[in-house]
């Protein structure tokens, strides 16, 4: 399956199954993978985060404000600790896409949770 998956989107995903305390169900996540890797025709694999419309005081959660852009219908916040690389196949409908700003505070927030 090669869907058209950008980086800085938000996707419906199914989360199922977890595992401990991971995500389950269907829940929005945004893809952080490069948009040469998401486009090659061979993988069929993509890098997600997860969404929440819940979180800690941890400077790795990213308050994201809904707008039309990214199709958010709640205050949420990307939770960049969860991350997992998973199946194009997983990915059910595009909700919307960050904006610029939201995912430049992702990527801050992802070079800390990864320590680069």
């Amino acid at each position: 399956m090669n869907r058209n998956v950008l980086r800085g989107d938000i996707w419906w995903l199914d989360w199922s199954p977890g595992r401990g305390s991971e995500q389950t169900g269907r829940r929005p996540a945004v893809v952080v993978q490069t948009d040469v890797a998401n486009r090659h025709l061979t993988y069929p694999n993509t890098i997600i985060v997860a969404v929440s419309r819940k979180a800690r005081l941890l400077s790795f959660h990213v308050r994201v404000a809904p707008t039309e852009t990214n199709g958010l219908r709640d205050v949420s916040y990307v939770k960049c600790e969860q991350m997992l690389t998973i199946s194009k196949e997983r990915l059910l409908s595009r909700l919307g896409r960050l904006g610029d700003d939201d995912l430049r505070r992702v990527d801050a927030a992802l070079r800390l949770v990864l320590g680069i």
